[in-house]
């Protein structure tokens, strides 16, 4: 009975929640919609908007060494040009992406 149930359990979770590869999908879904105009899709930041934004590209050495907390910050916030998202994307979204965002600094 309790292999049972923890069966079920396991696969509530997964049904509720999706498997670790959708969250990180779920990121890389939201970074196409709302950040490569200005990041580019491998962030380098070499897009135009990028460009005359002065977006810093991801693998830079202050952007690599910043830590998740900071990265969320700038994005709830906004930092120099780039807009507050605050209120547009959810806390996991914004979560989602900066998972997503290290992944590009490899």
């Amino acid at each position: 009975m309790k292999k049972v149930t923890w069966t079920w359990i396991v696969v509530s979770v997964i049904s509720a929640f999706g498997s670790t590869t959708a969250l990180a999908q779920s990121g890389a879904d939201t970074y196409k919609a709302k950040c490569v105009s200005c990041h580019a899709a491998d962030g380098s930041g070499s897009t135009p908007a990028g460009k005359s934004m002065k977006a810093l590209p991801f693998n830079s050495p202050e952007l690599v060494k910043a830590s998740d907390d900071d990265l969320i910050a700038a994005t709830k916030n906004g930092k120099g040009k780039m807009p507050a998202y605050k209120g547009k994307l959810t806390d996991a979204q914004i979560k989602d992406v900066v998972a997503y965002i290290r992944t590009l600094q490899k």
